[in-house]
């Protein structure tokens, strides 16, 4: 309907999506004009039963008024429902047009560690359902009040003024509504989007906080935001209900105050149309004002549709469309790393300062360290997940976060420190819930030695795991996590404390894994506190404090360390490059 999406940085993405929507948007308001027009249907009949069927006591003409006035409102509601869906549609186009756009700055921004992430995806849906929202149609009616009243100077210049008078109230109405709701509302949900962030880092912590008696503290902090949420929301409300209640009340003595002005014109013999103008007049005031009224009572929705729209334009542009990223063959594993300088995303202070080394293809390099080394850190940037501030990381000589991550993925394996599962079967999350090869399942089952506690289960690999893999154990997971890392024979793997969370059974298929990935060509950096790995490495690297202290070969580092640990001995010099002795 509106062709290939692009994505603004300079302009707000709904700006955009509402001038390329002005089609539909203008079918729909003249959907609501006529049905404006046929709302007079009642009116229309009253005159003709008064003028017609009274006058001639004919009641053919009487069915025949019926069964018309009958077809119009069928009409009506057929138009009135058209436009609903009309509008509904609209808001599905917006988040099927820009869904994945959004998707993609909510996974830049959860990489980037930037608080309430999630509330890109909140204020879409806020969007999506204020175009089949009472407000949006009220807004679409409001111009139509003006047919109503210039029915009014029609019939006699001195009702349309009188209705002007009141219309003019009701706009100065919605301006005060307007001023006085905007800032509190705005608060509320800046309010209401801390305190859902804050219950959700709270969720994800749950254990320990039922464990270590949190609860209570973790309360208090929790109710303090929604307080303030639910102060400033009710503030908003009775500032919004007040001016609903004038609204309605001016609705109503416009409606009175017509008849009683038609009535005296009447009496002056000055009305056109007899005494059922009397009628006509109260219906037309109370058509002319009903929108207006509506789009007071509703002007919370537009407020809160106001402030999604600023927010998701803000957070859209802070997010800018990522690059589809360069197409490059398949690479074979060469691994470069040259003057990295990286700190965590938001942040200034480096964690890494000037790292450099090679790993050749088909070679396994340990990295160890003490906590706060960033060893996590390197992981992160290998893997192309964070931006370095200097340097670059090279996967057969091109620049790893300038690759085609759709085209790089199948050929990389990851492993976290922390282990992310997803709601699933064992089948999918092992396949990255791409296409399941089942073969190349089972094979990296097999390898991570899970095969046979999968097949104990009684749906085996269709066994659904939960969400974050909550029915299996730590251990379970971290091997679950390993086979995805190699499922498809990843020609570049990095896996951040592997055996954290395994035992001896399970170290021993890890060691066992990493050498049968070896064998098959793949590079690997391993990350880990245990010697379990060392067997397979081929070098060690010793990060301190974000910087390598030393380098080289496994056995010369080991040696190196060993003698370091003796007594009265000098630190151990840098060993040398890993390129040149392995």
């Amino acid at each position: 309907m509106f062709g290939k999406p692009t994505y603004p940085q300079k302009t707000g993405l709904t700006k955009e999506f509402l001038e390329e929507a002005r089609a539909p948007i203008r079918r729909a308001a003249f959907l609501g004009f006529v049905i404006t027009v046929l709302a007079l249907a009642p009116s229309w009949y009253m005159l003709e039963v008064y003028d017609r069927v009274l006058n001639s006591m004919s009641l053919p003409t009487l069915a025949m008024l019926t069964l018309l006035v009958m077809a119009l409102y069928v009409v009506m509601e057929i138009l009135e429902w058209t436009r609903g869906e009309l509008l509904q549609n609209l808001g599905l186009l917006f988040e099927k047009r820009y869904g994945e756009r959004v998707f993609d700055a909510v996974m830049q921004a959860s990489l980037r560690q930037v608080p309430g992430a999630m509330q890109g995806i909140n204020d879409m849906r806020t969007l999506r359902e204020f175009f089949s929202a009472p407000a949006l149609t009220a807004l679409l009616d409001a111009p139509m009040a003006s047919l109503f009243l210039l029915l009014l100077f029609l019939i006699h210049p001195a009702l349309g003024a009188f209705a002007l008078l009141f219309a003019l109230g009701q706009v100065y109405l919605a301006y005060q509504t307007e001023r006085s709701t905007q800032p509190p509302l705005v608060e509320a949900n800046r309010m209401a989007i801390s305190a859902q962030n804050y219950a959700q880092g709270t969720l994800r912590s749950a254990q320990v906080v039922e464990a270590m008696g949190m609860l209570p503290a973790i309360l208090q902090r929790w109710m303090k935001r929604q307080r303030r949420f639910l102060e400033l929301q009710a503030l908003a409300s009775d500032r919004a209900g007040s001016r609903s209640a004038i609204a309605k009340a001016l609705q109503n003595i416009l409606s009175s105050g017509l008849m009683g002005l038609a009535a005296w014109l009447l009496l002056q013999q000055s009305l056109p149309g007899g005494g059922a103008m009397l009628i006509i007049a109260s219906i037309l005031g109370a058509r002319a004002m009903t929108p207006l009224v509506q789009l007071i009572a509703s002007w919370k929705q537009v407020v809160e549709a106001r402030d999604a729209r600023d927010r998701l334009d803000k957070f859209l542009l802070d997010m800018p469309e990522r690059p589809a990223g360069m197409s490059l063959p398949a690479p074979s594993g060469n691994l470069s790393v040259e003057g990295l300088v990286a700190s965590a995303p938001g942040s200034q202070i480096p964690i890494l300062r000037g790292l450099s080394f090679a790993l050749p293809a088909g070679k396994c390099l340990v990295v160890v360290g003490p906590s706060a080394a960033g060893k996590s850190t390197l992981a992160r940037l290998l893997v192309g997940v964070w931006l370095p501030m200097a340097g670059k990381v090279r996967l057969d000589g091109a620049d790893i976060h300038a690759w085609n991550k759709s085209e790089l993925g199948p050929h990389i394996g990851y492993l976290p420190q922390g282990v992310e599962l997803f709601d699933g079967t064992l089948a999918e999350n092992i396949a990255r819930f791409g296409e399941i090869d089942m073969t190349k399942v089972i094979a990296a089952a097999q390898l991570v030695g899970l095969h046979d506690m999968i097949m104990q289960l009684p749906n085996g690999y269709e066994s659904r795991i939960g969400e974050d893999g909550c029915i299996l154990s730590g251990g379970q997971r971290q091997r679950v996590g390993l086979a995805r890392a190699i499922y498809g024979e990843p020609r570049f793997l990095v896996l951040d404390e592997p055996n954290a969370h395994l035992d001896e059974e399970g170290d021993r298929a890890l060691l066992s894994c990493l050498l049968e990935m070896k064998r098959r060509g793949a590079t690997l950096v391993v990350i880990s506190h245990r010697t379990s790995v060392l067997p397979a490495a081929d070098a060690m690297l010793i990060l301190r404090d974000g910087q390598i202290t030393a380098l080289g070969p496994r056995d010369e580092i080991l040696a190196a360390l060993a003698k370091a640990q003796q007594p009265s001995a000098t630190p151990p010099a840098r060993a040398g490059s890993m390129t040149d002795r392995t």
